[in-house]
């Protein structure tokens, strides 16, 4: 394939860098912030809501670094991918929210995670790959 040919792995590379170390940040943003998140969880009425802030934090920090290296990436895609199915309209039912301006603020973070469920997908699908530039280390 030419566009394959041209970028040798290198777009592969820096996508699946771009896209994990944005998940590891997320997830370091939940221990960073870890009192107004867990306010904000509590809000959407989550059972023990600091618990749940550290967890999706973990699942965060360890799918993006798992994707950002190529270490076991199927297994950091899923566990990405399952967080973004239950936090997406849990946590951002925009649907449910009457002020206007919030309600586009859920929507933008709603359409965001969608997004990020779908890389999810992208890269479980090209997990059983061996990746260029990776540690290439998986099931």
């Amino acid at each position: 394939m030419v566009v394959e040919t041209l970028t040798d792995g290198v777009a592969l590379a820096v996508g699946r860098v771009l896209f994990g170390v944005v998940l590891a940040f997320m997830g370091l943003t939940h221990f960073l912030n870890l009192e107004e998140m867990a306010g904000y969880a509590e809000f959407k009425g989550i059972p023990a809501p600091t618990l749940g802030v550290l967890g999706s934090g973990v699942i965060l920090l360890a799918g993006g670094l798992s994707i950002a290296a190529g270490v076991f990436p199927a297994v950091g895609a899923l566990l990405v991918l399952v967080f973004f199915v239950a936090a997406t309209p849990t946590m951002h039912d925009f649907w449910t929210v009457e002020d206007p301006e919030d309600r586009q603020t859920e929507l933008t973070q709603f359409l965001k995670n969608v997004v990020m469920a779908g890389g999810a997908l992208v890269v479980l699908d090209l997990a059983g790959t061996a990746w260029p530039y990776a540690v290439n280390v998986g099931l």
